[in-house]
């Protein structure tokens, strides 16, 4: 496993469309993943949480190794602690696959090869840190990545790729995020048929 830090590249950060970066809406949704309404980010994220629209990605290379990312220090939740290759929320009225695909190349600056469906799935994990609640109807994708890495610095710290072992030593001795171990076992059936029996997953 090599952990590699960000390469000073900076790209900003992208703003909702029609709106700037003050102000990010969000889509509340039912239990059943229905939308409900709208409510600002940060508001949705105060405890006790509302439920509202997100994304989890899941990128391997050709070796069937995860990509993940450690958070940059200055993110206002869960900053430093590593996830999974990018998660986020849509805007108002966008795919959660379209976001998914936007979300990697703002945060990662590559296209994955290839990125499927993989699921949802519905948690509520508070962030022991920042005191914010995660409530999420979690929309899960998982697919390849084949181009170098252009990671943006504001958004991650480092990236690593690892093998299944290399994973559970790190979260031995690392700081994980508190939806990233809901969102793996959730993620995994697909995740298996995408990296193949030999990759371990």
């Amino acid at each position: 496993m090599s952990i590699t830090p960000t390469n000073g590249r900076s790209t900003g950060t992208s703003p909702a469309p029609g709106g700037s970066t003050d102000q990010i809406l969000l889509e509340l949704v039912d239990e059943d993943g229905r939308t409900i309404g709208t409510a600002e980010k940060l508001s949705a994220h105060l405890a006790p949480g509302r439920l509202h629209r997100a994304f989890s990605v899941f990128l391997f290379d050709d070796s069937g190794r995860l990509l993940l990312q450690r958070r940059a220090p200055g993110k206002y939740h869960s900053p430093g602690v590593w996830s999974n290759t990018c998660c986020g929320h849509p805007y108002p009225g966008e795919p959660p696959f379209v976001a998914a695909a936007r979300r990697t190349g703002e945060e990662l600056g590559v296209a994955p090869t290839l990125l499927r469906e993989a699921g949802t799935v519905r948690y509520n994990h508070p962030d022991p840190a920042s005191g914010l609640v995660e409530q999420e109807y979690n929309h899960l994708f998982a697919g390849l990545v084949r181009a170098e890495l252009r990671p943006d610095p504001a958004e991650i710290g480092e990236t690593a790729f690892v093998t299944p072992g290399e994973l559970a030593r790190l979260r031995e001795t690392r700081t994980f995020s508190a939806w990233f171990p809901t969102v793996l076992d959730a993620a995994r059936p697909v995740i298996r048929e995408l990296t193949g029996p030999g990759a371990g997953w």
